[in-house]
């Protein structure tokens, strides 16, 4: 049975981002993704907990895998477990994970990068869907800025699809830090003016990042001065501007497959 202190240590993780910055672990919830991280991640799952409704629900197959890894396993009253979930209709089963680590030195060393910068995206529902959809897409990272959204507060680890165990995510105080390193900054934007229509570009560069900004303000003006190329993506129909997450998933689907400068 699941102990107090195990209690306590998941209350704190799934509510406190030093938490879960001081273990170095998170909380994955609901049966489909913890089912998902114990086939693609086995090693990053710390321990499970389960309520007694989900063991008589648990299909023949979910059973094997999760008993065939040997991860310590604790059983909640639903009480509990309900105390614990952020979902309206607990499954009854969670996950403490592992925290990745990634070398962004690594990246940097690539002859070719295609990365994203995400600056004060406060949002969890925005931030998740941008690392389900840049991992969908194979971008090679993403940079957020310290202000955005904890990328494994729960509702960002939901809205990931738990993107965040296989896409390298780094926290950076100024995109100059990127710059400087031979990265060429293309911004999508919602204004017009100096900004060039999305589809007007046919080549990007072999060391680029796209760079999205804050639901309501955008980039800040220092961003915008170090960036190469202001896009907008053409819209109709009288609509002014896209969600930022929407905004990202089309940039990155557009520029990704275009060919890169020599």
């Amino acid at each position: 049975m699941l102990t107090r202190a195990q209690s306590a240590r998941i209350r704190e993780l799934l509510r406190d981002k030093r938490a879960r910055n001081a273990e170095g672990a998170f909380i994955i919830e609901g049966a489909k993704p913890v089912c998902d991280v114990l086939l693609h991640h086995p090693a990053s799952v710390q321990s499970l907990v389960l309520a007694a409704e989900y063991e008589r629900r648990e299909s023949h197959q979910q059973r094997a895998l999760r008993q065939s890894l040997g991860i310590p396993s604790f059983r909640s009253s639903s009480r509990i477990f309900s105390a614990f979930s952020n979902l309206e209709t607990p499954q009854g089963i969670l996950a403490v994970v592992k925290q990745p680590r990634w070398n962004q030195e690594t990246l940097f060393g690539q002859s070719r990068l295609f990365g994203l910068y995400g600056e004060q995206l406060q949002d969890p529902a925005n931030v998740g869907a941008i690392i389900r959809t840049a991992a969908a897409l194979n971008i090679d990272a993403l940079w957020l800025t310290p202000e955005s959204a904890d990328i494994y507060n729960p509702k960002v680890v939901r809205a990931s699809a738990g993107a965040v165990l296989s896409l390298p995510i780094f926290i950076v105080d100024d995109v100059a830090s990127l710059t400087k390193r031979g990265v060429v900054l293309f911004a999508a934007e919602a204004a017009e003016g100096q900004t060039v229509s999305m589809e007007t570009i046919r080549t990007i560069p072999k060391r680029m990042i796209v760079a999205v900004g804050n639901e309501s303000r955008g980039l800040s003006l220092h961003t915008i001065k170090q960036v190469a190329c202001r896009f907008t993506i053409p819209l109709s129909r009288h609509i002014e501007s896209l969600n930022v997450a929407a905004t990202a998933a089309i940039a990155l689907h557009y520029l990704r497959r275009l060919d890169a400068e020599d």
